[in-house]
């Protein structure tokens, strides 16, 4: 994107420059502009985060204009062609220095995968997995996922991963967003 905007518009350079100190502020950001909690950002979430971008970095653009950077974003980040942007796309978008979500890209599980896994690890049947139980399910996830996740960053996965919760209950919908949990 910095190759296609003009200099003094490139708002990616300068968020880049401003970059994200840790997931759990990379968490912060998304719950901002996933305001519906879809578990995605579609295009008009997308603008408004573009437009609070260019109001940091004291530019103000034409509505068009904006619309246009929203568009080129889009094509872009949007891996699927879906129209709107994933967690781990945004991840792409928005790297920190700790980029958990990026190591969980190749644990990828289906929805029936998904509910059987998170069904057999909140033990006590509750609707949400707490920190207890997801140790268990990132000891297996790291077991499982060798070449993707090393068990010595366990408490790292496990910090923003809880990042995530709402309170220490980390609900079906925020783990899936982590897993990728495909619809299929």
């Amino acid at each position: 994107l910095a190759q296609v905007l003009p200099t003094e518009e490139n708002f990616l350079l300068f968020f880049r420059c401003q970059q994200l100190k840790s997931s759990e502020d990379f968490m912060q950001t998304w719950r901002k502009y996933d305001s519906d909690h879809s578990g995605f950002i579609d295009s008009e979430e997308l603008k408004s985060f573009l437009k609070d971008l260019l109001q940091k970095a004291n530019k103000q653009i034409e509505d068009s204009k904006l619309t246009e950077y929203t568009e080129i974003m889009l094509r872009m980040f949007d891996a699927n062609n879906d129209g709107k942007l994933e967690l781990t796309e945004l991840a792409r978008l928005l790297p920190v220095q700790e980029n958990f979500l990026i190591k969980f890209q190749g644990v990828k599980m289906c929805a029936k995968e998904f509910n059987k896994a998170f069904e057999m690890y909140d033990q006590d049947g509750n609707g949400y997995i707490d920190e207890n139980e997801l140790d268990a399910l990132l000891k297996d996830l790291c077991e499982k996922n060798k070449k993707e996740l090393d068990i010595n960053n366990l408490a790292t996965y496990k910090k923003s991963i809880m990042a995530l919760s709402d309170g220490g209950k980390l609900y079906r919908a925020e783990l899936a967003l982590i897993l990728c949990a495909e619809e299929n």
